[in-house]
């Protein structure tokens, strides 16, 4: 039942999130292509995980990150508009590179797919 309601807690958080950062945050250092991909709540429900892709370099990550960090407050404080809880959690923001290090182990397989092509099938006949 816990995790249940974590779960519907963690869904409902990232799309309510994800409304606030782009409609809300007014922020030049805000990538445009950033993305919410992941909200993680502790299970005492004080405290969320944040988890943001951000599309662009690596200074433009950082820079996002730091934007997202100097405004989690201001996040916070209207989201809990948004979403009837008793304590609304305190937000913390990270980058999510898993979407990059998938590209990467595909790069990786399609290099080691090109250096041994398959050998055809000796026939026995």
């Amino acid at each position: 039942m816990v995790i249940k309601r974590t779960d519907r807690l963690n869904s409902l958080l990232k799309e309510v999130l994800s409304e606030v950062i782009r409609e809300n945050v007014k922020n030049p250092n805000l990538h445009e292509l950033s993305t919410v991909t992941q909200v993680d709540i502790s299970r005492d429900l004080h405290n969320a995980k944040v988890y943001i892709s951000v599309i662009g370099t690596e200074k433009e990550k950082q820079e996002t990150l730091s934007a997202l960090k100097s405004a989690a407050g201001f996040i916070a404080v209207v989201a809990s508009k948004k979403v009837v809880m008793r304590y609304f959690p305190q937000l913390t923001f990270y980058i999510d590179d898993t979407i990059e290090k998938q590209i990467k182990i595909n790069d990786l397989l399609q290099k080691i797919k090109l250096e041994n092509p398959p050998t055809p099938a000796e026939d026995d006949s």
